[in-house]
């Protein structure tokens, strides 16, 4: 009996033993120093530092003042080691959502002692969020903006209830050094046709909805950004003409972007940014952002 026994312990450590030589070794501890900004590698679990983000500086950042005021005041509560919010940034697209989220980090970050990064998380990888947040629950004297662009979700597409679980859910909660910030163009994360859908199938259809409405309620700041006037974007490309020293009267100026907006049927902050750069390309000027 004692030989069958230690034979059945030998070969149930032998299979353990394979099987953590099978499972993927823990992601290490990236060095924080290395850069101010990260994007995290699913295929390789790692985290990636960003030499040099792109962004634009915050005062290019027109028409949206009242929502970057928002933005940067939550953010420097938090870069203070104060109490702030999840954010949640949506609505028209093209109006420098996530523009402002790297412009505010840049802004924010040189001026506290305690160190702020960026890290941006894909859609597609939101499953991952709780090994991310393992990793800098690891690094309590640095904290954290973790950013996803475009964040929506569809159909079947059941990952929300990962993000519903770190936002504020589980044992753990959210780390007290990670803030999550998102920009979408659905104020509740998800078409309003699957919304509807879920009402019209489902045997309790308030609490059918309720699940995936509440992930939104899980963001403590929503800021919303709506369709930009004429004025405005006038405004938006004046003051990159400025910033940047293109030269160009303003009867001439008018007249060109507006007709750049009507080729391309909406007029924006990245509109005016698009009109910007074929402007700057024709006067041999290079820019950056």
């Amino acid at each position: 009996m004692t030989d069958t026994s230690d034979t059945l312990v030998a070969e149930i450590a032998a299979i353990r033993a394979a099987l953590e030589r099978l499972a993927p070794a823990a992601p290490a501890a990236p060095d924080w120093t290395a850069a101010a900004a990260f994007v995290w590698q699913e295929a390789t679990g790692q985290l990636l530092p960003v030499g040099q983000v792109n962004r634009i500086d915050l005062s290019l950042i027109r028409a949206v003042e009242p929502q970057a005021r928002l933005l940067l005041e939550n953010t420097r509560r938090f870069a203070a080691g104060l109490a702030a919010n999840n954010v949640l940034l949506w609505g028209a697209r093209g109006m420098g959502k996530s523009s402002l989220v790297k412009a505010v980090h840049h802004e924010v970050s040189p001026a506290h002692e305690l160190s702020l990064k960026l890290v941006e998380i894909h859609r597609e990888d939101i499953e991952a969020l709780p090994r991310l947040m393992a990793l800098m629950r690891g690094a309590p004297d640095t904290r954290f903006i973790v950013f996803c662009d475009d964040l929506s979700f569809d159909g079947g597409d059941t990952s929300y209830k990962s993000l519903k679980a770190v936002l504020e859910g589980g044992i753990e909660g959210r780390p007290a050094n990670v803030l999550f910030y998102a920009t979408s163009n659905r104020r509740h994360l998800m078409p309003r046709d699957m919304m509807e859908n879920e009402r019209s199938t489902a045997i309790a259809p308030s609490e059918a909805v309720e699940e995936k409405v509440s992930l939104s309620d899980r963001f403590g700041l929503w800021i919303g950004f709506h369709k930009c006037s004429q004025d405005d974007y006038l405004a938006i490309v004046r003051g990159y003409v400025d910033y940047f020293g293109l030269k160009i009267g303003e009867t001439e100026l008018r007249r060109d972007c507006l007709e750049w907006s009507t080729t391309r049927g909406a007029r924006s902050g990245r509109v005016a940014w698009q009109y910007i750069q074929d402007l700057a390309g024709h006067q041999g000027v290079s820019i950056e952002g």
